[in-house]
């Protein structure tokens, strides 16, 4: 049996069925994600009969550091090896009042989006709620402080890996404390999937990423689009955002003369009116064997001014990571190739 990725009911039930107190699941609970411990052995507030029954019956499995590239910025961005051998990216972003952690939830995606390096490397398999709790967890080892904010943007889409997500997000807010507004799931956009969410009211922030005003530019850029066309998907947006009063963010890929150009923008703003959001505009980080290209700083303000003209509120990520590959998927498959 799998320890790392049960919950504390869980963990209390398996106690009980060990002839303990319900207790000792919340003693089992902290070792595992406040101590971070990595055998039953270390267990050493509980009885010994337990422990060995633990050491015979169950397992944690821990994911390890395979490498590690650091920016100037203090960007860090973690390949992690799993039990089963299949490698992940994780990326550490410090910043002077949080410490932020970018997991992921697949190993591969099955998005297919053309501007990503993890598309290029298909799809693969589902990751558990442990494994994605774990990344959060072996990143905070590595950090100077506590991991204060939590991001759902690394490989995959978390949307098909519906229920191990949900359940890495209770995790991460029961178990390392981290408050749900604090954080955040990135998706291409499954209007099913975001209305089986809104019905949790988790209060997590919801990022879709649209990247194009209309359906044809968007489904070739992002292929499983193509099963979910923008007015349904924006619907389903509103529907998320009335209901749980949270600020949905759209996030928008800049492509140098693809999707960049004022009229876009305008089509853009049209689209999303009425609706209770703000845009974060994502400069393209430049992946080899792609070919798309980042737009110049000059078009990238003559699109958020057209949004803001429009009454659209607009953010733009800050640039971290560029010297590092820290684009999704680039670090994995540099060390693939090899």
């Amino acid at each position: 049996m799998e320890l790392f990725g049960l919950d504390r009911a869980e963990l209390s039930s398996l106690s009980e069925q060990l002839g303990q107190s319900t207790f000792r699941g919340k003693q089992i609970a902290d070792w595992l994600y406040k101590k971070g411990v990595r055998e039953t052995g270390s267990m050493s507030n509980l009885p010994v009969a337990m422990r060995e029954e633990l050491a015979r019956t169950a397992t944690i499995s821990r994911c390890e550091i395979v490498t590690q590239s650091r920016a100037a910025d203090g960007t860090v961005k973690y390949l992690l090896r799993l039990g089963d051998g299949e490698t992940i990216e994780s990326v550490l972003l410090p910043y002077p009042d949080r410490t932020t952690v970018c997991v992921s939830t697949q190993v591969g995606c099955p998005a297919k989006c053309l501007f990503c390096a993890t598309g290029m490397s298909g799809f693969v398999r589902n990751l558990t709620a442990g494994e994605i709790v774990d990344q959060a967890l072996t990143l905070q080892e590595q950090a100077f402080g506590r991991v204060t904010h939590v991001v759902l943007m690394g490989m995959g889409e978390p949307l098909m890996n519906f229920d191990n997500v949900v359940k890495a997000l209770r995790l991460l807010n029961d178990e390392l404390g981290i408050g749900m507004r604090r954080l955040a799931l990135s998706t291409v956009g499954l209007p099913g999937a975001i209305r089986k969410l809104k019905e949790l009211d988790l209060q997590i922030t919801l990022a879709v990423s649209l990247h194009a005003p209309e359906d044809a530019l968007r489904q070739r850029l992002i292929p499983l689009a193509t099963h979910h066309p923008l007015k349904e998907l924006i619907q389903a947006c509103r529907e998320y955002a009335d209901f749980t009063k949270r600020r949905i963010t759209f996030e928008y890929l800049l492509l140098a003369g693809v999707n960049d150009s004022p009229e876009q923008a305008s089509a853009l703003a049209n689209l999303l009116r009425h609706t209770l959001c703000n845009v974060n505009l994502i400069g393209f980080n430049e992946v080899p064997s792609i070919t798309y290209r980042r737009p110049s700083r000059e078009a990238i303000a003559a699109f958020r001014s057209v949004l803001e003209d429009a009454g659209i509120q607009v953010t733009q990520r800050m640039e971290r990571g560029h010297s590092i590959s820290a684009a999704c998927g680039q670090l994995r498959r540099r060390h693939t190739s090899r």
